[in-house]
């Protein structure tokens, strides 16, 4: 009975250690997980133990057993079957299918990306945009000492904004006892454009996320809902209608048992509630930005760069062989956000044979033949400028200026904060442009790419056209500092812009005063080039205004 008792006991002790295991490692009940050949591993080796325990061999009868000999036989087997599906899943023997991960088509740069207006441009990094959130939480008095914002900083596009988005935590584990029943109240969200910082507040805080413990911690959550699922790396979105999700995406393995990683499928749960919907990866809703991580596309483009000629090629021959460069960015195209990054050749580091974006909801992918400058050379460029200031150059964002690709640079501080912008030409890194605002130094870049022929002054094929009449109607505006005239002539509906700089004459002229213009056609007033009143008005009122008295008194005719 006692035996029993002990075997008994022996079990219920496994199975707990087994059930502890699974609590805390999460995996997934998947022949494509390692993590559960590794359970499987540790259960055989907790099976022969306990096997050895109970019949308590001697060192002979260690070696002659056969059960022991069966169950360190599967054990074997386990381990075989892992190590060969291990080497059958690598690009080794399998470079062709690595390569054919990502389909790369050619793009056209300047009618793919088009000119962004200055709120669209997203100025700031990740860590920028940390420090922002940072500060606005050190200004929640009523929140500071309960949570701090977590780290993530998910890149979106919202109602077309380029956005940070970031889930609050709990501060410790004595704060998630004391608020764990509400829940956390808010997220930071940050517009990259403007750099406005918001600490959204929910009407019902959020259940499930990163920092919550036991079965409310995001990934137990999930594991729990669907044990059988290869999660990658989760992103934190929010919904048209500012409601938070957890974006979850699921792991789809194309060759052998742990190769050829893609996503197959995306998992959503609601943040507060912890409602979950699945959707293959073709049907998953347009609003989320981000089910391929960036870290994920630029590893299957690198199996397409480097394994054309095969496995053996990329290592040695290195034949054709490009690769990406180090570090990416984001850009926001007609409501996705796509991963950006320079490639180069895997010989030489020097320059850039182009670059990719690569599309974080569908794995679209392009490339862009434009010979240039790497990344890391655009960024000592613009350092170069401000080398008396020591500000760093955050990563590039690629821009389309005028048709040109052009690096978009922030310059910073040692505190992390953006001092200054600079924009550097892909093709030709010398030309650096820098100012304090984006605007400044996007009209420093234009007068350098003049300056060195980059860009040609547009010749006017307008034709010079004339018109008589009196003055209807006279306005006077100021525009950029310089004073303005706008006219209108009887007989016709045509506005006539007659800058005062060029034709002083102009404020000696009334309603029903009659002028000639000539003038070229615009889209809402016409470019004056020349203006002349009836030279008797003019000599008339010369005449009048010289004609003085010995006292300085007007002669009266």
């Amino acid at each position: 009975m006692k035996n029993v008792k002990t075997k008994i006991m022996a079990v219920i002790a496994v199975v707990l250690l087994l059930g502890v295991y699974y609590y805390v490692a999460l995996p997934a009940i998947n022949i494509h997980s390692t993590e559960f050949w590794i359970f499987l591993i540790i259960l055989i080796v907790l099976v022969a133990a306990y096997y050895v325990k109970r019949k308590g061999f001697s060192r002979y009868e260690l070696k002659t057993s056969k059960g022991l000999k069966a169950i360190l036989g599967v054990l074997a087997a386990v381990v075989i079957v892992y190590l060969v599906g291990t080497l059958l899943s690598s690009p080794i023997v399998n470079a062709k299918k690595y390569q054919k991960l990502m389909t790369v088509e050619n793009g056209e740069f300047s009618k793919d990306i088009e000119e962004l207006s200055f709120d669209q441009i997203p100025l700031l990094d990740r860590d920028s945009a940390a420090i922002l959130g940072n500060r606005k939480m050190g200004s929640m008095v009523d929140m500071v000492s309960q949570f701090e914002v977590d780290d993530l900083y998910s890149q979106i596009n919202y109602k077309d904004q380029p956005v940070r988005v970031s889930p609050l935590k709990y501060a410790n584990i004595i704060k998630w006892l004391t608020n764990q029943s509400e829940g956390i109240p808010a997220y930071i969200k940050i517009d990259m454009a403007t750099q406005n910082t918001e600490l959204v507040k929910l009407d019902d805080g959020m259940k499930y996320t990163e920092s919550d413990h036991f079965n409310r911690n995001i990934y137990r959550h999930l594991r729990f809902k669907y044990p059988t699922y290869i999660f990658n790396d989760l992103s934190f979105e929010i919904d048209d209608n500012g409601v938070p999700y957890w974006i979850c995406p699921v792991k789809k393995f194309n060759i052998g048992l742990f190769g050829g990683e893609t996503i197959g499928r995306v998992v959503l749960c609601n943040a507060i509630t912890g409602e979950t919907k699945d959707y293959s990866i073709d049907n998953a809703p347009e609003w989320i930005d981000r089910a391929y991580s960036a870290d994920l596309l630029v590893e299957l483009y690198d199996y397409y760069g480097t394994l054309k000629h095969g496995f053996f090629n990329s290592v040695l021959g290195q034949k054709d062989c490009l690769h990406t460069t180090d570090g990416y960015n984001y850009l926001a195209i007609d409501d996705d956000v796509w991963v950006y990054t320079g490639v180069t050749s895997i010989t030489g580091d020097q320059s850039n044979v182009g670059f990719v974006l690569m599309n974080q909801r569908t794995m679209e992918t392009k490339f862009y033949e434009v010979e240039g400058a790497t990344e890391a050379s655009a960024m000592s460029s613009a350092e170069g400028q401000v080398q008396n200031l020591k500000y760093k150059a955050a990563f590039p964002l690629l821009l389309n200026i005028s048709g040109e690709p052009t690096y978009f640079i922030a310059l910073k501080d040692d505190a992390g904060l953006v001092k200054k912008y600079a924009m550097v030409n892909v093709q030709k890194y010398q030309i650096v442009a820098i100012g304090d605002t984006v605007s400044e130094c996007e009209e420093n870049y234009t007068t350098l790419m003049y300056e060195n022929g980059i860009k040609q002054v547009e010749e006017d094929t307008r034709d010079i056209l004339t018109l008589s009449g009196k003055i209807t109607k006279i306005a006077q505006s100021v525009i950029d500092g310089n004073s303005h005239y706008y006219i209108m002539l009887e007989g016709s509906d045509e506005i006539f812009d007659i800058p005062v700089v060029d034709f002083i004459d102009i404020i000696k002229f009334n309603v029903g005063d009659e002028v000639t213009v000539e003038y070229k056609e615009g889209e809402t007033s016409n470019t004056v080039l020349s203006l002349n009143g009836k030279e008797a008005n003019i000599q008339d009122s010369k005449k009048k205004e010289t004609e003085e008295d010995a006292n300085g008194e007007p002669v009266e005719e």
